[in-house]
């Protein structure tokens, strides 16, 4: 009797090569790479209920008020798919790549360096999504506690929109690594990380700031990307969203483009 068997594209298993890789290096430490999810949630807590039991509502400007928790919690939701991503595609990257020489070593196979690209990406990508379901089970138990963060039905589309926070900076974070050349480096990627982090709209409405200063931190990706995921979860959706997205998918694609063309100027030359 014959059997027909649908293999998947090369296009997709040889990135999942990549993944399987990383998670077989990772299964007895596994709790490390989750570790990175705590730090949004220990804000949530302390800004969201410590603060936010002082300030009250907070206006979304569209006439619209919510609780303050209500408030950050998409922004660190936002921020955790950032963190994984972030964490994996520097630090990770760059000693996988400069250090234990892997890519040499995956090179001399079948698989290409675009394949390589496309996997870490995938395996970042993974590590962000796991941020973002630890973050959004938190919420859950928060609700049946009485503490609802979710205000809409449409709050169900925060974990897509976190997946694509976490495209986002996976291919721009890697695609940076690329042109670091030592550990210290990696200094001038947190002196970017962290203003994005306190000043993207997470703590307080960007409406604080000077018309010009309002519209460059529009510019940025994090806010993009807690726009998107605060209009899922306070159900207020407007037309913006679909500015919000293709800024994220774009600086996700861009990034993987620049990195699989680096790392054949570093492999290759």
């Amino acid at each position: 009797m014959l059997s027909l068997r649908i293999s998947p594209p090369l296009a997709l298993t040889r990135p999942a090569r990549i993944v399987e890789r990383n998670t077989l290096v990772y299964r007895r430490t596994f709790l490390v790479i989750f570790s990175g999810f705590f730090e949004p949630l220990f804000y949530l807590f302390a800004m969201g209920y410590g603060v936010g039991a002082l300030i009250g509502n907070v206006p979304l400007g569209n006439g619209t008020s919510v609780p303050y928790a209500v408030f950050v919690a998409p922004a660190l939701l936002a921020t955790s798919s950032m963190n994984g991503a972030i964490y994996e595609t520097s630090n990770n990257f760059f000693y996988k790549l400069k250090y234990a020489k892997l890519y040499d070593a995956i090179i001399s196979t079948p698989m290409s360096l675009g394949d390589v690209a496309r996997g870490e990406v995938l395996w970042a990508l993974l590590r962000g999504s796991l941020y973002a379901i630890g973050f959004l089970a938190v919420i859950a138990v928060l609700g049946l506690a009485g503490l609802g963060l979710l205000s809409s039905p449409l709050g169900l589309l925060a974990f897509p929109a976190a997946m694509v926070v976490g495209f986002a900076f996976a291919g721009a974070g890697m695609a940076a690594t690329t042109f670091v050349r030592k550990w210290s480096d990696f200094d001038y990627l947190q002196l970017a990380i962290m203003p994005m982090f306190l000043f993207s709209g997470t703590f307080y409405p960007i409406d604080a700031y000077p018309p010009a200063l309002q519209a460059f931190v529009q510019a940025t990706p994090l806010y993009r990307g807690v726009h998107l995921i605060r209009a899922m979860t306070t159900g207020t959706p407007d037309a913006t969203l679909l500015v919000d997205l293709v800024y994220l998918v774009a600086m996700g694609t861009i990034g993987l483009a620049i990195t699989s063309r680096r790392l054949t100027k570093l492999l290759q030359s």
